[in-house]
């Protein structure tokens, strides 16, 4: 019987165990990947607080280590099911069936890519998935966004401030997002709309991303368009399957859980990307791991064996 499982070894996941261990709580994480999560497709973290630059990969390893030097337990073991047990949980694995008394979900969330050939290899080379964190590194470049919604859109502008154009590229007719977002897309004289059209190939020189090649679905014709950066924001799949029938997730299957990281679930805590929420960065799921953490010690705390 371990005192705290955390489902997920990213930032959210890593901090909770960290906060858990601190506090004297016996913590295993499990992790079915490489500990980090999405922080690993970080080229370069420059939007973290005291930490002026550092590859995302490096941070992951970095806090990895530091909870395990505090006790922390990692095994790359993926989640398959779980349900409630006399005073705890039951966890089944791909290897185990475990058992714990309070349990902390931070299973974060997959992109949806383009499923184009060469992109996986592109990420951190001209490809990424958050405008935010890699959109600094275009500065004065020309980039483009794949996607309709309000993410692409947010994108899209958050870009024109930094890159010297933005080319917006949609699927469909009408763009999918809220008019207010449109409209000032629209109006940003270095974002240009590609309507009606797709990506279909990714260009590279010297092993980065030198352009794209997109097509116009309803006339066929196809050109290609000079992007050092292309972002992709065709939405994004939360990993929650395994818990979805046992607590209460939104219609896109997100965690519903408050800023307390309480679930509907007593004993079940939601931390980081995988939670309903309207920010998701590096700084709010390690916030989030802070909280959820010590939200499980209390949970132990008051509900002993």
């Amino acid at each position: 019987m371990t005192d705290i499982l955390v489902a997920g070894g990213g930032p959210a996941g890593l901090t909770a165990a960290l906060y858990a261990a601190r506090a004297g709580k016996s913590v295993v994480v499990l992790e079915g990947n490489a500990p980090g999560g999405q922080i690993n497709f970080s080229p370069l973290v420059e939007n973290y607080p005291g930490l002026p630059s550092i590859p995302g990969s490096q941070f992951s390893e970095d806090l990895l280590h530091q909870a395990e030097e505090l006790g922390v337990e990692l095994e790359y073991e993926s989640v398959t099911g779980f349900r409630t047990h006399g005073n705890g949980f039951q966890v089944t694995t791909d290897c185990a069936l475990r058992e714990c008394r309070a349990l902390v979900l931070a299973t974060g969330v997959q992109h949806r890519t383009l499923g184009l050939p060469g992109e996986e290899e592109l990420v951190g080379q001209g490809v990424s998935y958050c405008a935010v964190c890699d959109g600094p590194f275009y500065a004065g470049k020309a980039t483009a966004v794949v996607g309709g919604g309000d993410t692409a859109l947010q994108d899209a502008l958050f870009l024109s401030g930094i890159c010297s154009q933005v080319t917006l590229i949609h699927r469909r007719e009408e763009f999918r997002g809220t008019r207010r977002l449109v409209e000032q897309a629209l109006a940003r004289d270095n974002i240009v709309c590609e309507m009606d059209s797709t990506v279909e190939e990714l260009l590279t020189r010297e092993g980065g991303l030198s352009g794209v090649t997109v097509r116009n679905r309803i006339t066929g014709q196809a050109k290609q368009l000079e992007v050092e950066g292309l972002f992709i924001a065709v939405g994004q799949q939360p990993q929650n399957g395994p818990f979805s029938a046992l607590i209460a997730v939104d219609e896109d299957g997100y965690l519903l859980a408050g800023e307390d990281c309480k679930t509907s679930l007593p004993g079940v805590f939601a931390a980081g990307d995988c939670r309903s929420k309207g920010v998701r960065q590096l700084t709010t799921a390690v916030g989030d791991g802070a909280v959820a953490g010590l939200a499980a010690c209390r949970w132990v705390d008051e509900h002993p064996n």
